[in-house]
């Protein structure tokens, strides 16, 4: 997909932000749509139904954290990325970003540089490539990912992107264990920079959707799924 078609929706009540972010983001051929607060921006996103979203955790009506989780409440939305920003002192708001849902996050002070290659990794995994356009069955659970859709017992679960990746990069490969480093490069990229509990995040939100006797770990070396 070329830049030019990927829609980018950045939400911040800052209006000196926003007017960085979409300068840089417009400059390298991106669509841009701004919105100044958490509903402004569903209301936008509804319509414009965008690739990408943008968020500052921090803003007034309706903060970062709420407005994602009812992105991730909308059907329509299904294969929206969500990238929160961050001041460095927030790791709690890191945290509690990767649980509502988000895909990845920025710090603050932005450096466009590193805006610029944060956004490219992320649009990358978009669709996912050629290769991983397949079924993929694990005992009970059953995984499409070219519609990016898991039915598990019958049941179809919705997943935001990153526990979708993340649980069939574990079974494609019933009883491996995935070293943490394989799992961070696999599923967030080598060139994300994300905590060591981003993993734990996500298997703990898997395990509470999928059921825990599917998800082990083993202690200094990761995680593996058992059929």
């Amino acid at each position: 997909m070329k830049n030019k078609q990927i829609r980018i929706l950045l939400v911040d009540d800052e209006p000196d932000i926003l007017e960085i972010l979409e300068y840089n983001l417009a400059s390298e051929g991106y669509q841009v749509d701004t919105a100044k607060n958490g509903r402004e921006a569903l209301e936008k996103a509804n319509k414009w139904k965008p690739h990408l979203a943008i968020l500052d955790v921090m803003m007034p009506e309706m903060d970062g954290i709420e407005t994602c989780e009812k992105l991730r409440a909308n059907s329509n939305l299904s294969n929206l990325l969500i990238v929160f920003l961050t001041a460095r002192s927030e790791d709690y708001s890191q945290v509690a970003g990767l649980e509502a849902g988000a895909d990845d996050y920025i710090t603050k002070p932005i450096k466009p540089k590193v805006l610029m290659s944060k956004i490219k990794s992320v649009l990358r995994r978009y669709k996912g490539t050629d290769a991983e356009n397949e079924l993929v069955e694990a005992g009970d659970l059953i995984i499409n990912r070219e519609e990016y859709k898991i039915v598990y017992k019958g049941q179809e679960i919705m997943l935001p992107r990153k526990e979708f990746e993340l649980i069939s990069l574990l079974a494609s490969k019933p009883n491996k264990v995935f070293g943490r480093e394989e799992i961070l490069d696999r599923v967030w990229g080598n060139e994300v920079i994300v905590g060591g509990r981003t993993i734990d995040v996500h298997i703990r939100k898997l395990r509470e959707k999928v059921g825990d006797q599917h998800f082990k770990t083993v202690k200094g070396v990761g995680y593996k799924y058992v059929v």
